[in-house]
């Protein structure tokens, strides 16, 4: 799927709203804040099987963790300050809210599971850059290979999360509990495409 290769057309989508925020002057540090501060409530709900407010508060939280990048390219406010605290709020939210729903719905050991593959999948992404290096940089966002690879990332997961948390809602066989190990499993499988992806191109000894 990986819905991230598709930014620039998903963009478009949101992009006037952004527009919108933009010039009411909010900063985009503060969208950033928002979304942390959504996310983190809506792992609380989770875990208490509230799951329709979680839903709204994970939908919420996804809708400012997009603005706050739109707004500040609008408002030339980009820093690489903002782009460090986006990465830290994203994997907030995504490690409280996946071990939230793992603890509540599966076990301790299918929670562990979800954060750490889905943490790696991420972070795979610095390291390469680190140790690799990137071509490009464009109005502060990486421009790298790996943003093709992988079909399980950070929005396949919330849209998963969010289709499994609506059918446990109905008292569907397959609700939650299914979905954060379906979640984990993918996201594992996407991971390992990354590292076959790297060890393909870069395998080579140092020379």
């Amino acid at each position: 799927m990986n819905l991230t290769s598709k930014r620039e057309h998903l963009k478009k989508l949101y992009l006037p709203l952004g527009v919108a925020v933009a010039r009411m002057g909010i900063h985009p540090n503060l969208l950033t804040l928002l979304s942390l501060f959504l996310g983190t409530a809506s792992a609380y709900f989770f875990y208490h099987h509230k799951v329709l407010t979680a839903v709204g508060l994970l939908i919420l939280s996804g809708l400012f963790d997009l603005l706050d990048g739109v707004v500040a390219r609008e408002t030339d406010r980009a820093s690489k300050f903002g782009a460090v605290f986006d990465w830290i709020a994203d994997k907030w939210v995504d490690g409280f809210v996946l071990g939230a729903v793992g603890m509540a719905y599966a076990s301790p050991f299918v929670a562990v599971t979800a954060v750490t593959v889905s943490m790696l999948h991420s972070f795979i992404k610095p390291v390469a850059y680190a140790e690799i290096g990137y071509s490009e940089r464009i109005k502060g966002k990486i421009l790298d290979p790996l943003e093709g690879v992988g079909f399980f990332g950070r929005p396949e997961t919330h849209l998963t999360l969010i289709a499994f948390a609506l059918l446990e809602r109905a008292h569907f066989p397959l609700g939650l509990n299914f979905g954060i190990k379906l979640i984990a499993f993918l996201t594992l499988v996407s991971l390992l495409a990354r590292v076959i992806y790297l060890y393909k191109h870069y395998g080579k000894e140092y020379e």
